[in-house]
């Protein structure tokens, strides 16, 4: 009796007033003791409220349904496809919706759809990876930022893939503390496709010096990365660095005149398919047979070969140990060894090479000249010929 009363009332009044009732209709059906003729009487004056012109009246029944497991199937799905507005609260919260469901409609629905969905709490990793794969930047960014999600790291890495190049994509996964190695790689070589392409596009630098410039910086941050990444990640780096290409002689032997043995060690190792035990055996050997066969085997350029040989040779001399900065910055005596042996050496094409090691030549006198006047303006007055030749 009292839905039929409510039935012909809806007939003429207002649709403000239509959405309160509405409301207190859905909650009395959730929430009151009724018999099971008013529950089905009430149920379907809630599906006949779907087709109510007014989509005041229809946000006002998804909002008070969204949340609840006791709401009709039939109308939590009919409001999930309804008017963007409407279906959002139900695609957030509604725990009817099945994972298949939500993936299709990450699939077919619109940019407001993804996000809605992206919002949801406890989202399973089937959702995460479809938003993932063909969501919009701002469903992506969403999903970074729910806790709650299940994100597998293949789809974090399909999001650097995607969107890498946003900046505040980049800032939210660089706020994860587990963020593996690979991905912060990933997105430091984004960020260096994104700077080359922002100073070409002003006309700041012609293409090619700045493609270099950045491929420097990017090749620098890597080697940082490597060093302060924790011993049993740095092989996925080399695997990850492998697999896009940036795993180049050149960055190796930035790795390796950096100190970074672990970083160089496992390179080639990866490179050449060789045990790493092994490896490490035929590097700190002091033969260089045993080096040169594990060098040719890791499929590294002919020409490069000296510069590793005599840098191993100066790693075998303590250079390494006797100068500050860690495993991330270039050795400058180290350097200066071995572009003066492979300066007086006549033996193919050697000329990119010694290019390649005077640009780190001059990296590594400016950043020690750096950390020089940063040691001065703090109290500490270092001698800078002692700092040469220490």
């Amino acid at each position: 009796m009292i839905v039929r009363q409510f039935l012909q009332w809806l007939r003429t009044a207002p649709a403000g007033e239509r959405a309160d009732a509405t409301s207190a209709l859905a909650r009395a059906f959730l929430y009151s003791d009724m018999s099971d003729e008013d529950r089905a009487a009430c149920e379907g004056a809630m599906i006949m409220l779907l087709d109510d012109p007014s989509p005041l009246v229809r946000l006002a029944l998804a909002e008070t349904l969204a949340s609840s497991e006791l709401a009709p199937p039939a109308i939590i799905h009919a409001l999930s496809s309804d008017q963007h507005e409407i279906a959002s609260p139900v695609l957030q919260r509604s725990p009817l919706l099945l994972d298949a469901d939500l993936v299709d409609l990450v699939a077919t629905g619109g940019p407001i759809v993804q996000t809605a969905i992206a919002h949801r709490a406890a989202l399973p990793r089937s959702i995460a990876a479809a938003i993932a794969e063909i969501g919009t930047a701002e469903a992506c960014l969403i999903l970074l930022e729910n806790h709650d999600a299940d994100i597998a790291p293949i789809s974090v890495d399909r999001i650097v893939q995607r969107f890498g190049h946003l900046a505040a994509i980049r800032e939210t996964l660089l706020e994860f503390v587990d963020l593996p190695a690979a991905i912060r790689q990933a997105l430091v070589a984004k960020l260096s496709e994104t700077l080359a392409g922002f100073v070409v596009a002003r006309e700041w630098l012609a293409e090619d010096r700045a493609q270099r410039i950045t491929k420097d910086a990017c090749e620098k941050a890597t080697v940082t990365l490597a060093a302060e990444t924790p011993y049993e990640e740095v092989r996925p780096l080399i695997r990850h660095l492998r697999e896009t290409g940036q795993l180049t002689a050149g960055l190796i032997l930035r790795a390796l005149l950096s100190g970074n043995l672990t970083m160089f060690e496992e390179a080639l190792a990866d490179l050449s398919g060789v045990p790493l035990s092994r490896v490490e055996g035929l590097i700190h050997d002091k033969g260089s047979a045993g080096f040169r066969a594990l060098y040719e085997k890791a499929g590294l350029p002919a020409a490069t070969f000296p510069a590793f040989r005599e840098a191993v040779a100066a790693m075998h001399e303590d250079y390494v140990s006797l100068e500050p900065g860690g495993v991330a910055r270039l050795r400058r005596r180290m350097i200066e060894r071995v572009l003066t042996r492979c300066e007086t050496m006549e033996q193919g094409d050697i000329e990119p090479l010694l290019t390649l090691l005077r640009r780190f030549a001059t990296e590594a006198a400016r950043e020690e000249a750096r950390m020089f006047c940063e040691e001065l303006v703090d109290g500490v007055v270092p001698s800078f010929d002692d700092r040469l030749v220490a």
